[in-house]
């Protein structure tokens, strides 16, 4: 059965849930964002005045307002994708009394295209290496045309891509309102598995080894080597959870982006995303944003699998040896990402 299906029949199973997570406040206000206000519905919500490309439509009025008439089953899919964001959101607001809003440093991961009115915001570890080549396709104006051959370490380079952080607020505020939001999501434990193996089990990834595996050790290891603390590039999975766990951790700093959850990353309770995407249905989705752009025609997302690639038996396995109470504390950790994109608790998990 193909994922997508799945994924509605699961979706039609769902109750409201109130979330026990509360939201940080900011001390710090700058602009507030009415996204949990902005009306989801199935025709265009923004009227006619959407600001268009010369010639053609924007991607708003290709997703919300579709020459033809009957929706397709990918567009119901996708209403129901937000349709999921947004009950999370207000069950979870219902319970917190505090309201968060953002500063223009919580915009750091949003990707802006101007030419095709696009915002994408990038989540570590969920194919945004092949994203930020194609944002670089979009918005290079000839510059590229492939965008497998543009090297990895080139995609991740700050200045090639614009964010949305360097606009000014009334500038951020129209494009919010205006562009086209999408981000992509995947299984969050999987996404762990997957950055623990590429950050700490790589022994050319020296720096996250010396910025965190060091302090992983001296946390979490007793009797740690001289060697172990001073190279750090052994940490076991089972440090690396208690880490994440650790009450001291959450009050030193925020979580490095590869293992930071999507909904700090991204905010998807302030800023209404129009398409969410997953790693599950990765080539589908990614190619009905470029159609949508209008580029579908000429610009396909890479379809190459990796043989490296984390899957949800090697998650598994890497749980194998995690406490029931902290497999417990971890999935409190990411219960928000589970509920939000739809994401069962896994089989594997032994909660207390």
């Amino acid at each position: 059965m193909k994922p997508a299906l799945l994924e509605v029949m699961r979706m039609n199973r769902i109750c409201r849930m109130v979330l026990a997570t509360c939201l940080g406040s900011f001390i710090l206000v700058i602009f507030y964002f009415q996204s949990m206000l902005h009306p989801v519905m199935r025709r265009n919500p923004f009227g006619v005045d959407i600001c268009c490309r010369k010639g053609s439509r924007s991607p708003l009025q290709e997703l919300y307002n579709p020459i033809q008439l009957e929706l397709s089953n990918t567009a119901v899919l996708h209403q129901m994708r937000r349709d999921q964001v947004t009950d999370t959101c207000r069950a979870n607001s219902a319970t917190s009394r505090k309201r968060r809003v953002l500063t223009p440093s919580d915009l750091k991961h949003l990707v802006v295209d101007e030419d095709h009115e696009l915002i994408y915001c990038y989540v570590p570890k969920v194919a945004c290496t092949n994203w930020k080549r194609i944002m670089m396709v979009l918005t290079g104006r000839g510059k590229y045309s492939d965008p497998m051959e543009i090297p990895a370490n080139e995609a991740h380079v700050s200045a090639n891509l614009k964010t949305l952080n360097q606009y000014s607020i009334p500038e951020i505020n129209h494009r919010l309102k205006s562009y086209m939001k999408f981000l992509f999501v995947r299984e969050p434990f999987e996404r762990l598995v997957s950055a623990y193996r590429n950050k700490f089990t790589q022994k050319y990834n020296t720096s996250f080894h010396k910025r965190y595996g060091t302090k992983i050790i001296k946390r979490q290891r007793k009797n740690a080597t001289q060697e172990a603390l001073r190279r750090g590039d052994d940490v076991k999975f089972e440090e690396f959870v208690a880490y994440l766990i650790d009450p001291h951790t959450q009050r030193e700093e925020p979580f490095n982006e590869h293992w930071q959850t999507v909904y700090s990353l991204c905010h998807p309770c302030h800023i209404h995303y129009d398409l969410v995407g997953k790693y599950e249905t990765l080539e589908e989705d990614s190619n009905y944003v470029l159609q949508l752009a209008g580029v579908g025609s000429y610009l396909k997302f890479p379809t190459y699998a990796k043989s490296t690639r984390t899957t949800d038996e090697m998650t598994t396995e890497f749980f194998q040896n995690i406490s029931s109470e902290h497999q417990t504390q971890l999935y409190e950790v990411y219960k928000l990402d589970f509920l939000m994109f739809n994401y069962s608790v896994p089989s594997y998990l032994k909660l207390e």
